[in-house]
């Protein structure tokens, strides 16, 4: 089973939730979607059930793919698709790595998506997102951030008054350019076990060209390891609301 959240921004304080839990297993043609206690939290702000999904306390399965995330992911049948596959360094065609990388955001709606991060035996954990608010930075900053070099290691630090979020994970070059972000998803966990993670690594992935939207610009890795006291993405909100609902 992979498990991918999603999450719903409030239309008042642009805070957002974690309201919903998707856990696939494709080779099997197996779907499931629950909605999580931040979708509890969330109703005070205005999140409502998606029509897809009307029942908060229902958990939905499926043999497919459902239609809320497969639309979020460029149809295999574009001409464009194998290119589009390429600026996220895939192969092949994998609709729930392609979410977690790209997050799924839709102009349309307030929803995103982000991958639950797996702690192995070791305490190590992976994952891979393109840099977040380039379009926000500066124009030497963009510069910058459009000739970094594939492998190339970023600077990871604490940013503590981000105007929107208040805590936030920079990225910067070898040469201490700042160039962006982290995704929010990360920095919880983060913060919590900072000072006992014995490694924080970001390194470049892919740098793709200008015709690439920017928010598909440059591809990250972010690795490390976190310390037995953290189990990253197991505080409530992140809990399914259904009684008993399995646990990955």
């Amino acid at each position: 089973m992979k498990t991918l959240f999603l999450a719903w921004q409030a239309p008042d304080l642009r805070h957002w939730f974690p309201v919903g839990r998707l856990d696939a297993d494709p080779e099997h043609a197996k779907f499931i979607f629950q909605y999580t206690q931040g979708a509890l939290e969330a109703k005070e702000r205005g999140f409502h059930p998606m029509p897809s999904f009307p029942q908060i306390d229902k958990s939905y399965q499926s043999e497919e793919l459902f239609p809320m995330f497969k639309n979020r992911v460029l149809g295999a049948q574009r001409k464009d698709f194998g290119e589009y596959l390429r600026t996220l360094a895939l192969e092949h065609n994998d609709p729930i790595e392609i979410l977690s990388i790209t997050g799924g955001e839709r102009q349309t709606d307030s929803f995103e998506v982000f991958p639950k991060i797996n702690k192995l035996p070791d305490g190590s954990f992976h994952c891979r997102f393109f840099l977040h608010g380039l379009r926000h930075m500066s124009d030497p900053a963009q510069k910058r951030a459009m000739v970094l070099r594939e492998g190339e290691e970023l600077g990871v630090s604490i940013e503590l008054t981000n105007p929107k979020t208040g805590l936030a994970i920079q990225l910067t070059s070898q040469d201490y350019e700042f160039v962006g972000w982290t995704p929010r998803y990360l920095v919880s966990d983060l913060l919590k076990s900072l000072a006992d993670v014995s490694m924080i690594k970001a390194t470049v992935v892919k740098v793709n060209p200008n015709e690439v939207p920017v928010n598909r610009r440059v591809l990250v890795e972010f690795q490390g390891h976190l310390p037995a006291s953290v189990e990253p993405m197991t505080d409530a909100a992140f809990q399914p609301i259904v009684a008993g609902s399995m646990k990955h």
